[in-house]
């Protein structure tokens, strides 16, 4: 492999979800063609030369192995993956389009491709996203640099800086968050992708810890006497780990990533309590939950009782293996009860009956691409 190349692109979008299709192309170009070193502020610019939708558009630095054709291959594939398709017959709108704008210095002039790109120093979108990155390097034909290049450019059309923030990485784009609360039956997996997510993106881990509650394993063999004990040992060891965990930041992580939301005190309260003991105990649950801090993304991970009970046999609980399945049912039942009377909760819900995120990347790949999504979809 020879020496790597700085090389600049620029990324525009008119089609679909703008933003998410930018972000998204910056993930894939990271993964296939190098490191990203730098990305400009985002502009809308309306389309030039048809009608269409108007743009928004960046430009950024890429660190490759690749040489010329290898990178504007894989950059064409990555266009087709978001259902580009290039015509010759003029211009159109399009989801993702990405130019190779320099490649070093080099000079490159043949059928597939032309390097310095031939219309950059004639396109303010271009060159405006540029100059965040680029100020002083200077055409190697033209011999300017692109502020100068900027000054004359005769591109008079719209050009709008926005607020917009792309990330290079999903750790970047992850880290805008400050808690995610992923939920789940017993034996859904909560706790094992939060660990996998804290540990791949840098996140302070809050975990529920509840393995020396005392009540438990008398719950599991009495519930009608021991329910109320225990829901309110959970609703007093959460409500204190809760508020320890998360009301101080870590400042060297990214953001938090919790296996639980103290609002689960109460789904499981209802399933196991009598209603007079529900609602005393949602009294004292009332009074707790105003200070606690909420998540941006609730991720709910859905399990059909059937694989609960597999993974609950699985990890080798001793008391956990008589959990009747009615009892997961309920839970289940109460969870999605709880989405559904909390409309204005960021929530998902994932049914991971046929994933394995732990054994096969592609579906662990799957779940961390929808949390983009959700994340993404929430920043326009």
């Amino acid at each position: 492999m020879g020496r790597k190349q700085k090389v600049y692109l620029s990324l525009g979008s008119n089609l679909g979800n703008r933003l998410a299709n930018l972000q998204k192309a910056i993930f894939h170009i990271q993964q296939k063609a190098g490191k990203i070193l730098d990305i400009s502020s985002v502009y809308e610019n309306p389309a030039i030369g048809f009608v269409g939708d108007d743009f928004l558009n960046i430009a950024l630095s890429l660190l490759t192995p690749l040489d010329p054709k290898e990178l504007l291959d894989i950059l064409l594939q990555i266009e087709q993956d978001f259902g580009r398709i290039r015509s010759t017959n003029g211009y159109s709108s399009r989801t993702l389009d990405i130019d190779i704008i320099y490649y070093g210095t080099e000079i490159i002039n043949n059928h597939d491709l032309v390097i310095p790109h031939p219309q950059m120093q004639h396109r303010n979108f271009v060159l405006k996203p540029l100059s965040d990155i680029a100020p002083q390097f200077y055409h190697p034909v033209l011999e300017k640099d692109t502020r100068n290049l900027l000054q004359e450019c005769r591109d008079r059309s719209g050009l709008t800086k926005t607020k917009l923030k792309l990330y290079k990485d999903r750790a970047g784009l992850f880290s805008q968050l400050q808690l995610i609360a992923i939920e789940g039956n017993i034996g859904a997996g909560k706790t094992t992708l939060s660990k996998m997510i804290a540990n791949d993106f840098n996140a302070k881990l809050v975990l529920e810890r509840f393995a020396d509650n005392p009540f438990l394993p008398k719950f599991y063999e009495d519930q009608s006497r021991y329910a109320f004990p225990l829901e309110m040992s959970f609703l007093a060891d959460r409500y204190q780990q809760f508020m320890d965990d998360t009301s101080q930041f870590d400042l060297f992580k990214n953001f938090m990533v919790s296996d639980y939301d103290i609002f689960k005190s109460l789904i499981f309260a209802k399933v196991t309590l009598q209603k007079e003991e529900y609602n005393l105990y949602r009294k004292v649950f009332n009074f707790m939950y105003k200070e606690v801090k909420k998540p941006e993304i609730y991720l709910y991970l859905y399990q059909n009782t059937e694989r609960l009970l597999e993974n609950i046999k699985k990890r080798g609980r001793e008391y956990e293996q008589n959990i009747d399945p009615a009892y997961l049912e309920k839970i289940n039942r109460g969870y999605l009860d709880f989405i559904k009377s909390h409309p204005n909760q960021n929530s998902m819900i994932l049914d991971i009956g046929e994933l394995d995120f732990v054994s096969n990347p592609n579906d662990y790949e799957f779940i961390l691409e929808k949390l983009e999504d959700n994340i993404l979809s929430s920043s326009i």
